[in-house]
């Protein structure tokens, strides 16, 4: 199965994992027909402050505007099966709870919801307050998956994109690709 991906990063700390993820998801291509890239204003902001570069602009993937309300995830039609967040700030994890759809993440997010499809929410925030964990509460009921950007250190990991790459490989596990990657007991 060719899998049809929606990344939405957003301007939560940890522009680490947006990289991860679309380095690795470069490298998986054989099982992916399209990734679809939506970025806020501080999204970019924010990789430019933490990795020092504008590489998001550099992957071979279609790119849209946060409020291209024409893209073709913002529709259940066009058939995308997975949609990850990554970072997830906790304004856009509220607004999805709450299914405010005011632009193009929020709105894939609640399409996504709605077929009933994958919705992966890496949230980046610490310590949590009620309303953080009442709002995970709420896409997890709605069928979405709270995937805290919490890195895991059974493999060792000796530099921060090792780090990064642990939560990022139980990502893209969740969204169902294949991949060779650390497991526990190997």
């Amino acid at each position: 199965m060719q899998h049809k991906i929606v990344i939405a990063i957003t301007g939560a700390s940890g522009s680490i994992y947006a990289k991860v993820l679309l380095d690795k998801l470069a490298a998986l291509d054989t099982q992916i027909a399209q990734v679809g890239i939506v970025m806020s204003k501080n999204a970019k902001e924010v990789w430019e402050t933490e990795l020092g570069n504008t590489d998001f602009n550099n992957y071979p993937f279609n790119y849209y505007e946060k409020f291209d309300f024409n893209a073709p995830f913002a529709s259940g039609s066009a058939g995308y099966n997975t949609m990850i967040v990554a970072p997830c700030s906790m304004g856009t994890l509220g607004r999805i709870a709450a299914g405010i759809s005011d632009d193009l993440i929020t709105r894939a997010a609640d399409v996504v919801l709605k077929e009933r499809r994958k919705l992966i929410l890496m949230v980046r925030e610490t310590p949590y307050n009620l309303i953080h964990i009442k709002n995970m509460e709420t896409v997890t009921l709605a069928g979405g998956i709270i995937c805290p950007a919490t890195p895991s250190f059974y493999s060792r990991p000796t530099t921060i994109e090792q780090a990064a790459a642990t939560v990022v490989d139980r990502v893209i596990d969740l969204a169902g690709l294949k991949q060779d990657s650390y497991r526990w007991g190997e």
